[in-house]
């Protein structure tokens, strides 16, 4: 078993080691600095094991035996130039190597400049990477482009090919009288869109009505994206290759053209839209008694902000209420099913885990000038419990048709990593309770409740979300655990994800075929839903990296001018490096050991604390603590703080 060669992909870390993930394999194999035998993040690997772990939640040791193919051909980085030569420091702090550039190579890159290098020969030895500059992006100060260096980072496909557009431009912006034809007719209905005040993409639109028998008619309406993008077309083949919309701050990468996002297919009010709607009849203990699924021509009554209904509920802006007077009972109504529907699924295990969002402010050069916590209201959560239950049902429905579909997976967590979380939360008084070895999402849902307010909410429910497996898609329905939902999909955003897209052309073709699909179209799309969910997975984790990295880029800028300034947060996080301290305002930051103080700190791993060796002053997480900033770099991305003693503070 020692000697046996696995295959797999290298993941280093910035500090020099890595772990190989090894297909069809839940755990990963550590890679000591050593044993990297000079291959690079991303790597295709051979592995040999050379040290079995001891301790079941720690990895075995391996080393690279051979490089079967290297990631990347080209990266991102910034320019540092000497006299005769120079280098390109890799945004990608993770790379493993600089990359170093001849004078003929640097094709006249300044210092400090952002570029794309081609590499011409990978690391050998103790030899660094050989590259050619072949792409200058800006200076790193220049506006924007911090973001483009993101985009360049990871390949995005920032521009559509002129053929898209072509074919995107050709779509009318105007519906054919032909196109409503058998389909349901709402346009009179009151509809409404209700999104956040820069919107532009607009796919759904909801409605509720009450019965005499106190039951409730939702009704969810989301843009029939499938009629304008067609199966095989160039949009939809661009439509794959993108798989999701990205939104990086100032700028987004859409999936889909403007002339579609923001044009025929954004529910715009008082504009005729064709649309697929799910009719959903809903008791009053919030369960679903009769649904139907109709392809439909709406037309939206107003556009909505979350920031008005919210004004509206609350009773809160003289203005706003009288410009909406006439419609404020379909609010009311609105937010008296969200609380029966929310209640419902609480009930039944849902894990409403309240982790803060940033909302980061840019200047009209794009430069972060504020970060704040992104505040929500029951305006959100009426639109997140309206999805929540359109996407169920269709899920439901096309489950019980046998359909080929795209189903939204979240499965169990892994009862180790459940154990692992019990020993923090043991020490802070709590305890997830497990059953044979198997975990109901209630008893997250228990310790949620009972954290509520509390201090420690922001980090224990941090901590239950790293415990959480990854959502994905899959053509196989394994139901959803974190909503604590035996099915379900993404319906509710064609305009940009390419699953739900997929969906809406499964459903079309069933409504239009009375249910029936012939045997080529069963296994073409059974066929599809097997590529397009793995392809949409791969480009989710992509466009949440990116998202990811652009806040860090921007908060990492807007603290730049705050060096020096003193803050007092909350511990996010101890690791065997050093400590790290969230403020207020979301942003994050790393005490390492030298700056906590004037003695030595042993780390606990198991109970995840540090203990001064001299006073036997112990920090756990969720303790305060005052740190003053002492270093902000937006190019590694990273901020440092240090802790101000009470020594100091005198």
């Amino acid at each position: 078993m020692k000697n046996k060669l696995k295959q797999g992909i290298l993941r280093r870390n910035a500090k020099g080691f890595g772990f190989v993930k090894i297909e069809d394999e839940e755990k990963e194999y550590h890679i000591s600095e050593k044993n990297l035998k000079n291959a690079l993040n991303g790597d295709e690997v051979v592995i040999k094991i050379v040290e079995k772990s001891k301790k079941n939640n720690l990895q075995d040791e391996a080393k690279v035996v051979s490089i079967i193919k290297h990631e990347r051909n080209t990266i991102v980085g910034t320019y540092q130039s000497n006299k005769n030569f120079g280098f390109v420091v890799p945004d990608d702090l993770s790379f493993g190597t600089d990359i170093f550039i001849s004078k003929k190579n640097r094709n006249k890159a300044k210092n400090n400049q952002k570029v794309v290098v081609k590499i011409t020969k990978y690391p050998e030895k103790n030899k660094n990477a050989e590259g050619k500059i072949i792409e200058i992006i800006g200076h790193i100060n220049q506006a924007g482009v911090d973001m483009l260096s993101l985009v360049k980072e990871y390949n995005l496909p920032y521009e559509f090919p002129v053929t898209v557009i072509d074919e995107a431009k050709k779509i009318k912006q105007k519906i054919d009288k032909e196109a409503i034809k058998n389909r349901l007719d709402l346009r009179k209905e009151e509809i409404f869109t209700i999104d956040g005040d820069d919107s532009k993409d607009l796919d759904d639109a909801v409605n509720v009505k009450k019965l005499k028998n106190g039951n409730y008619i939702l009704g969810v309406h989301i843009a029939d994206v499938s009629h304008y993008v067609k199966d095989g077309s160039k949009l939809d083949k661009e439509a794959i290759l993108r798989g999701t919309s990205i939104y990086m701050m100032d700028r987004v990468i859409p999936m889909l053209p403007k002339e579609l996002s923001n044009g025929i297919c954004s529910l715009n009010a008082r504009q005729d839209r064709l649309a697929i709607s799910v009719i959903i009849e809903i008791d009053k203990k919030g369960n679903v008694v009769n649904s139907k699924i109709s392809k439909s021509v709406i037309n939206v009554t107003e556009r909505m902000t979350y920031n008005n209904v919210k004004k509206i509920l609350e009773k809160s802006d003289d203005y706003v209420l009288k410009k909406y007077k006439k419609y404020i009972m379909h609010f009311k109504r609105m937010e008296e099913l969200a609380k029966i529907l929310k209640a419902r699924r609480e009930k039944n295990g849902y894990l409403s885990l309240d982790i803060p969002e940033s909302k980061i402010i840019l200047d009209e050069d794009g430069i972060a000038i504020d970060v704040q916590k992104y505040e929500t209201s029951f305006a959100n959560e009426i639109i997140e419990q309206f999805m929540l239950t359109a996407n169920e049902v269709v899920a439901e429905t096309f489950h019980d048709l046998n359909a080929p579909f795209i189903y939204r997976v979240h499965e169990e967590p892994d009862i180790d990593k459940v154990k692992e979380l019990n020993k923090f939360l043991f020490n802070m008084g709590y305890k997830i309770k497990t059953k044979d070895d198997t975990i109901e999402p209630k008893a997250f849902e228990e310790i949620l409740n009972k954290i509520k307010g509390k201090p420690e909410e922001k980090v224990i429910s941090t901590l239950i979300l790293r415990t959480l497996k990854v959502a994905k898609y899959e053509p196989e329905n394994k139901g959803h655990f974190g909503i604590a939902s035996k099915c379900y999909c993404h319906f509710t955003s064609p305009i940009r994800r390419y699953p739900d897209l997929f969906i809406h052309r499964v459903i079309s073709k069933y409504l239009e075929d009375g249910k029936q699909l012939t045997e080529k179209d069963n296994e073409k799309y059974f066929n599809q839903a097997e590529r397009y969910s793995e392809t949409s997975s791969e480009c989710e984790k992509i466009a949440q990296k990116v998202e990811r990295e652009a806040e860090d880029i921007k908060k990492a800028e807007y603290m730049q001018d705050k060096i020096g300034n003193e803050y007092e947060g909350i511990i996010s996080s101890i690791t065997s490096f050093g400590v790290f301290v969230e403020l207020e305002n979301t942003i994050e930051g790393l005490i390492r050991f030298d700056d906590l103080g004037e003695e030595y700190f042993i780390y606990d791993e198991d109970n995840k604390t540090l203990i001064g060796e001299r006073s036997k002053t112990t920090f756990h997480i969720g303790d305060k603590m005052k740190i003053q900033v002492i270093a902000a770099n937006k190019q590694t991305r990273k901020i440092d703080f240090k802790r101000i003693t009470n020594n100091e503070k005198e």
